[in-house]
């Protein structure tokens, strides 16, 4: 009799896909995308990275789609879309840069920058996404999330010319809807109210309008939530209802400044 661990798992058909291969497959694309790290001013070496991409895509396709044929179809139309998504990833690119003063050049964006890597690698995953490729696109963001600490799901619905700055610590729920020209601060949560597994396809994230900042650690729920247009969202606010547009919210706290000698020394201790 069979060992009933070894049943429950092999109860699919196909193999799980390779994590690793993934990951690798992920970081390499970024880097042809954008000729980094190779001389790509051979056309014909560029062509040569491109199929072997191809490729490699097609195997990992392999183990998530259970027509063989499919892979081929769907490694074609993901490559088709590239240079849609490249000309969406400039904007991005150029977005950062003219708004952050401390970026020297668009190099240094591109290199060094977790958050353009982070919309990078969502770009590409959203697309497998919406042409329903499983897990392949949540390993490729979840990459990013352990890399970066900025957890994007493929699903989210995010415009152009998005802007990231510092990162860490950033959540952007599977239904959030982002507008274009949106600027997002490290902690920002768009995030889910409680929501039973029954209604899992519901909206359950927010909708975030055209030209809206997010300052840091603002947490904002529910998918019938929308911050409108123009809006300013304060670091630290909690926010689980609409907000017009252009309107500016804040978190108000009181900082008290008394002079030290009003109160004894602190006790010094070792542990």
């Amino acid at each position: 009799m069979k060992h009933s661990i070894y049943i429950k798992n092999n109860r699919s058909e196909k193999k799980l896909p390779d994590k690793v291969k993934t990951e690798a497959w992920t970081e390499a694309i970024f880097h042809w995308l954008f000729s980094i790290g190779e001389d790509y001013t051979d056309y014909d070496l560029f062509l040569k990275k491109e199929a072997q991409l191809w490729s490699e895509l097609t195997e990992l396709l392999d183990n998530v789609l259970t027509d063989n044929e499919s892979r081929f179809e769907m490694a074609n139309l993901f490559f088709g879309k590239l240079e849609t998504i490249h000309t969406q990833l400039e904007a991005d690119l150029e977005a950062v840069f003219n708004f952050d003063p401390a970026a020297k050049s668009v190099s240094e964006v591109l290199i060094a920058y977790p958050g353009f890597f982070a919309i990078t690698v969502y770009r590409l995953a959203h697309e497998l996404w919406k042409n329903k490729v499983p897990i392949l696109p949540r390993i490729m963001t979840e990459f990013v999330h352990s890399k970066t600490g900025i957890d994007i799901h493929p699903g989210a619905k995010i415009g152009e010319r998005f802007f990231i700055d510092h990162g860490t610590g950033i959540v952007i729920g599977e239904t959030s809807v982002i507008g274009n020209d949106v600027k997002i601060y490290q902690g920002v949560t768009l995030g889910a109210l409680t929501v039973s597994k029954d209604k899992a396809a519901v909206k359950r994230h927010p909708t975030i309008g055209n030209n809206v900042t997010l300052y840091a650690n603002a947490t904002i729920l529910g998918g019938n939530t929308i911050i409108g247009d123009n809006a300013v969202i304060g670091g630290n606010v909690w926010i689980t209802q609409s907000i017009p547009a252009k309107s500016l919210v804040y978190h108000k706290s009181e900082i008290i400044i008394k002079s030290k000698a009003e109160f004894p020394e602190p006790l010094n201790f070792v542990i």
